[in-house]
């Protein structure tokens, strides 16, 4: 459903990514790991084309990826992302947030829109939040929200990029709960993540960047039980055995 062929991309005269070629299939959870500045996100960013790359080729469903070009609206609308730090409207209550994709962008009926919406929030724990402002809902809500803006969109693929990293750790368990439903039901997922429970118990395959390039990659258990290469070794014991 999603494939990325030797994807090179520079930020000035900084290689961020440096030949990535991966493939996910549909109803499929990767999750992609690494640390801080390995280009992780700029992965999700150039799959969605809100980066552009440099090289290589990105195929959403056959379609090439390009943020410059018309074809780019239809692969957003496929291809919804979670954000790190929600992005929610602050003016906008709980509901409008979620509407606001279906109702401007695909032109859907506001009755229709507003009535998925509703069950929306109600799927992710928040159906009596509807009329709620982004300032009266704790992280964990938002997120929650942000969440179900992207599947107001119905896409066929969700991407999640650190989805955890801004909440209070008490908030995490219910957006992974949120999460690991989604991958339950079929909905083809990519996740950054620095939650390696979430990725070994959900994920089907996990990446593992370092330095723009794959190091490693396979099934999720295997891998994060047993990793084969040096540095996930030394990525995933300073991760899961912190000092």
């Amino acid at each position: 459903m999603i494939e990325l062929r030797d994807v090179h991309k520079r930020f000035g005269a900084v290689e961020v990514l440096k030949g990535i070629s991966a493939s996910v299939e549909k109803s499929e959870v990767v999750c992609i790991i690494g640390p801080s500045g390995s280009g992780k996100s700029t992965i999700l960013r150039c799959i969605n084309g809100l980066e552009s790359y440099d090289a290589g080729d990105i195929f959403v469903e056959g379609a090439r990826v390009d943020s410059k070009a018309p074809s780019i609206v239809a692969i957003r609308t496929q291809v919804s992302m979670v954000f790190q730090r929600f992005n929610l409207f602050p003016h906008r209550t709980a509901l409008d947030n979620v509407v606001e994709g279906p109702i401007y962008v695909k032109n859907e009926p506001r009755a229709e829109a507003l009535e998925r919406g509703r069950a929306l929030l109600a799927q992710v724990g928040l159906g009596e939040k509807a009329g709620a402002y982004p300032a009266q809902l704790s992280g964990g809500q938002q997120q929650r929200v942000a969440i179900a803006r992207a599947l107001a969109m119905q896409p066929k693929a969700i991407l999640f990029d650190e989805p955890t990293s801004a909440l209070d750790p008490e908030l995490v368990g219910d957006v992974l709960s949120v999460m690991r439903k989604l991958a339950d039901d079929g909905m083809t997922m990519v996740v950054v993540t620095h939650e390696m429970g979430f990725a070994r118990d959900v994920a089907d395959r996990v990446l593992f960047i370092d330095g723009g390039v794959i190091v490693e990659q396979g099934a999720a258990k295997p891998m994060l039980n047993q990793p084969q290469h040096p540095r996930t070794q030394d990525f995933l014991r300073r991760v899961l055995h912190p000092l």
